[in-house]
C-alpha cells in the first residue's frame, strides 16, 4: 500500500475551493493546519442504504449527505455528533470497509484499522483466531501475526477467554480484544468507534494511556467520542456532524461549543 493513492471518486455537483469543510456552514475553509501531507482526503462525501416501503417499494435513506474535510499525517482528529448522524458509516468509510454513493474520498497511500466493537470479528471464532484474520484483512502476514501474538493476548488480559468464541464475550471483552489488535498491528491509521469507556476501570485507563502513547508517537488517528473531555485530551481538531453533513471542521474547544448548542436546539424542539 505505501506509495499508492486510492481514490473513490461519484460525481456530484460543482465543488470548488480546497477540501476541509466549512468551519462553520456557509464560511471559508480553514487552513491546512501544521501537520504533514494528507493522509486521507474527502470531498462532498455520500452514502445511502435501500429501505422497505411496503411489499414491493424500496426507497434510499442517506446515512451521510455531505462530508468533506481532509485527516493529516500525525493528527488526531476527533469526530462528534448526536446518535444516528452517520459517525459510525463515516469511520466504516474511512476504513474502506464501503464505498461512498458519491462525492470524492481519496486514501493517500495509508493503511487504516477500525477500532469498534466486534469491527471485522467473526462471531463463531476464537480470540486467538480473530487476531490472525484481522491481521491478513490489514495486509499481514501469519508468520507477522504470530510473532504479535502474545503482546495481544497480554494486553487483552481475557485469560481463558482468549481460546473461545468470540461471540460469549461481553461488551468490555470485545473492546480488549479489538485495541490489543489495533495497537500491536500499527496501520497508518487508527479509526477508533466509541469505545474508549467500554471496560473495566484498570482496562479504560489502560487502553487511554496506550493511546496518548500513540498519539505521542505522531500517529495519525480518527476518535469518535461523545465526551468533550476526551476530545479535548486526545485530538488536535475536530468535526462536528449533523444530519449527515460535516457542518463544522476546525478547532476542538470550538467544536464543542458548536455540539452543545446543537444539543440544546435539539433539547428545546422536543
Amino acid at each position: 500500500m505505501e506509495g499508492t493513492v486510492s481514490s473513490r471518486h461519484v460525481p456530484v455537483g460543482s465543488s470548488d475551493g480546497p477540501i476541509g469543510g466549512p468551519s462553520v456552514a456557509g464560511q471559508a475553509p480553514l487552513k491546512v493546519p501544521p501537520h504533514g501531507a494528507p493522509a486521507i482526503s474527502l470531498r462532498n462525501v455520500g452514502f445511502c442504504y435501500s429501505v422497505r416501503r411496503g411489499i414491493f417499494g424500496r426507497s434510499r435513506k442517506w446515512a451521510l449527505r455531505d462530508i468533506s474535510f481532509e485527516l493529516f499525517h500525525g493528527e488526531t482528529l476527533g469526530i462528534m455528533g448526536r446518535n444516528g448522524v452517520g459517525k459510525s458509516t463515516l469511520l466504516r468509510l474511512l476504513a474502506g470497509l464501503t464505498e461512498p454513493d458519491r462525492g470524492e474520498l481519496i486514501n493517500h497511500g495509508c493503511s487504516c484499522s477500525l477500532l469498534a466493537l466486534q469491527a471485522g470479528f467473526v462471531l463463531y471464532l476464537t480470540g486467538r483466531e480473530n487476531v490472525f484474520l484481522s491481521g491478513m484483512t490489514l495486509g499481514l502476514s501469519k508468520a507477522q501475526m504470530r510473532d504479535r501474538l502474545e503482546d495481544i493476548r497480554a494486553f487483552a488480559d481475557l485469560g481463558e477467554a482468549f481460546d473461545q468464541p468470540v461471540r460469549t464475550y461481553s461488551t468490555g471483552m470485545l473492546a480488549r480484544l479489538g485495541f490489543s489488535i489495533a495497537f500491536q498491528v500499527s496501520p497508518d491509521v487508527l479509526l477508533i468507534d466509541e469505545v474508549l469507556g467500554v471496560g473495566d476501570e484498570n482496562f479504560r485507563e489502560k487502553s487511554a494511556t496506550a493511546l496518548r502513547d500513540k498519539i505521542g508517537q505522531d500517529k495519525t488517528a480518527v476518535v469518535v467520542s461523545h465526551s468533550p473531555a476526551s476530545i479535548l485530551e486526545l485530538c488536535d481538531r475536530a468535526v462536528l456532524v449533523d444530519q449527515g453533513v460535516s457542518v463544522f471542521v476546525g478547532g476542538t474547544r470550538e467544536c464543542i461549543k458548536e455540539y452543545q448548542q446543537l444539543l440544546n436546539k435539539a433539547a428545546k424542539g422536543r
